[in-house]
């Protein structure tokens, strides 16, 4: 099966996104000094996870699609219990503090 450039670009889009979680706890827990899961590394999991599960389908890959749908709902899950907890803020002023507060962290961990 012959892959067209456009799906290529999504694929690699959606594992950027997927990877991207894995940058971001790590600066979270080299600021803090210790391990923490921020809420931003669920939001990536999730449009990662999403993105991929397009390219799965596109691809009609059963092991990837199967792969990337229980992934979805573990993250999806974990939202909801941080939700649960009033730890988020979903609104667009809440996401804008949040993006704030990451790009913040960011600056000063890399000056």
């Amino acid at each position: 099966m012959e892959i067209s450039l456009s799906w290529l670009i999504v694929g690699f889009l959606g594992q950027l996104f997927f990877s991207a979680r894995f940058i971001v706890q790590w600066i979270y827990s080299e600021i803090n000094k210790k391990s923490i899961i921020p809420l931003a590394f669920w939001f990536f999991s999730i449009l990662g996870g999403l993105t991929l599960l397009a390219y799965a389908v596109h691809r009609k890959d059963p092991v990837f699609i199967l792969g990337q749908s229980a992934g979805l709902l573990i993250y999806a899950r974990n939202l909801y219990f941080i939700n649960k907890q009033n730890r988020i803020n979903i609104s667009l002023t809440g996401l804008q503090k949040g993006l704030a507060d990451i790009l913040k962290k960011f600056k000063k961990l890399f000056g």
